[in-house]
């Protein structure tokens, strides 16, 4: 009776999804005359002159492209100075904390409750029927779902505003009934890590877990401690455990040890692309990780080619204009108060009927392997603390992800080849460490306890290593041609081997 129930309903939330991939240009027009009406007496709605946009061309005319330095000018009036009708033209009573840019720790997004309820929580119920449609035996909610939520509890920063982890901001607004099928709020809540991945542990152990939901890295942490901990294999602690629903890092680099810990061929492994500005996207279908872009979340889209990246003012695209196969960056206009905003994140169109997309990186050059969003300058700024304190001088650099191992956590390895060596390599590391999780929140928190991130490795390169590679690689002169920070390893693993293969 209640799994019939349930079918049925997310059949109806499957028919909302066709009816968008049906008609996803119209869709698209519709939420920006939406947004344009609902901003035009807002502060930002006057400066810009909303009333006089008509259509999408008059839009891209007259609102410029915003990153979040210039997004902060506007923050400041409704966090510091208590103004409203900023950026929307209803309260805004949340912002989700993220990983800081070059100025901030943190970011602060806001979340307004139209993006909640016609945004995230409208996308998931979506995503379930996606999953459901490709799985029509699907029982995943007659259980539990065991969700790992992030490490910023929520705090109210006074006048009824509050601020946190967009998972602790979700899981605060969920309708109760939503709760019941989820970790209990007052252990999604807890701030410290090593405590919330305990009572997890003694929580989970004892329930009909069916479903996981979370980032890939920390749920690796917390289920391998419960396997530790209970001497259990997970398929006889939950042997209806049927699918997990992951997004915030790659999959791939976690997906080997996934299928050692979870020994079940029927085990499920759904994409989706959600982060603290909307939801964005889910996989579509069952034999494919391509993730269908969700177009009726009142969240409009536009497109930014890869040459335009570094430019002040992009030419953008709409929908129709993407073509498949190229990189582009998205660019966001939001019922959460955003307004063209870039969110750095990159995708690939694969088809466009459906628009159906997969990631690719960012605009620049970071590691975000366990959700970490370390960016390249939280790294100068790290480095040259380190360098400052040991009395070296650095020549050049790389550092790219060592990912999890079947009994270690993950680390960051940093090649460096300086001109003036530390005189203690090991304070320098220290120093490196500490100077990233000042500057860096998400860092701070995957390092904690080093439960997902180990200690940096550094290796020590003779002098002429970086000009010898590129040498080797026919690039030498010019532009270092070397990320300095690097999601995929391969670039770092290539290097190591023609030093080692060069006799250093």
């Amino acid at each position: 009776m209640i799994s019939s129930l349930v079918h049925k309903y997310l059949d109806f939330k499957y028919r909302e999804v066709e009816q968008f991939i049906n008609n996803p240009i119209l869709t698209q027009e519709k939420i920006l005359n939406y947004l344009i009406k609902s901003g035009t007496n807002t502060y930002i709605g006057s400066q810009y002159d909303f009333a006089s946009i008509k259509n999408k061309d008059d839009f891209r005319k007259s609102v410029p492209v915003f990153h979040y330095e210039d997004l902060k000018p506007y923050l400041e009036k409704i966090l510091i100075d208590k103004q409203q009708n900023v950026l929307w033209n209803k309260p805004v009573k949340w912002f989700a904390m993220s990983s800081g840019t070059t100025n901030d720790k943190s970011k602060y997004i806001p979340v307004t409750q139209e993006s909640l309820t016609q945004g995230h929580y409208k996308c998931g119920q979506q995503m379930l029927a996606l999953y459901a449609h490709s799985n029509p035996q699907a029982k995943f909610f007659l259980g539990k779902t065991l969700v790992l939520g992030g490490s910023k509890q929520v705090n109210n920063i006074g006048d009824g505003v509050f601020t946190g982890d967009i998972s602790a901001i979700l899981i605060k607004n969920l309708k109760f009934w939503a709760k019941y099928s989820r970790t209990p709020e007052r252990i999604s809540l807890i701030p410290d890590w090593e405590t919330k991945l305990q009572e997890l542990t003694d929580y989970a152990i004892r329930k009909d877990v069916r479903a996981f939901m979370g980032v890939p890295s920390w749920l690796l942490v917390l289920l391998k401690k419960i396997t530790v901990d209970t001497g259990r294999e997970l398929t006889d602690l939950w042997p209806n455990l049927e699918v997990f629903f992951h997004g915030g890092v790659s999959f791939t680099p976690f997906e080997d040890q996934y299928r050692k810990l979870i020994n079940k061929d029927s085990m499920v492994y759904w994409e989706t692309y959600n982060a603290s500005e909307g939801f964005f996207g889910s996989q579509y279908l069952g034999d494919s990780k391509d993730m269908l872009l969700m177009l009726d979340n009142n969240i409009y889209y536009e497109f930014v080619p890869m040459s335009e990246w570094d430019s002040n003012n992009p030419t953008t695209l709409t929908l129709e204009e993407v073509e498949i196969g190229q990189n582009y960056a998205v660019l966001i206009t939001t019922n959460g108060g955003l307004w063209r905003y870039m969110i750095g994140d990159t995708i690939e169109f694969t088809s466009t009927t459906p628009y159906l997309f997969k990631i690719t990186g960012r605009t620049k050059h970071f590691i975000n392997a366990f959700g970490e969003e370390v960016i390249i300058d939280n790294a100068q700024s790290a480095l040259s603390e380190a360098c400052a304190v040991t009395g070296a001088h650095i020549v050049e650099y790389t550092a790219a992800p060592i990912y999890f191992g079947d009994n270690s956590a993950g680390a960051h390895e940093w090649l460096i080849e300086f001109d003036v060596e530390p005189a203690d390599i090991h304070l320098f590391r220290v120093t490196l460490d500490n100077a990233l999780k000042k500057v860096n929140s998400d860092y701070e928190a995957k390092r904690s306890h080093n439960l997902s991130l180990q200690d940096p490795v550094i290796r020590v390169l003779p002098k002429d290593s970086f000009y010898n590679w590129l040498k080797y690689k026919g690039k030498a002169g010019g532009q270092n041609k070397v990320p300095r920070l690097s999601n995929n390893r391969d670039y770092v693993d290539k290097m190591l081997i023609f030093l080692n293969m060069s006799g250093v």
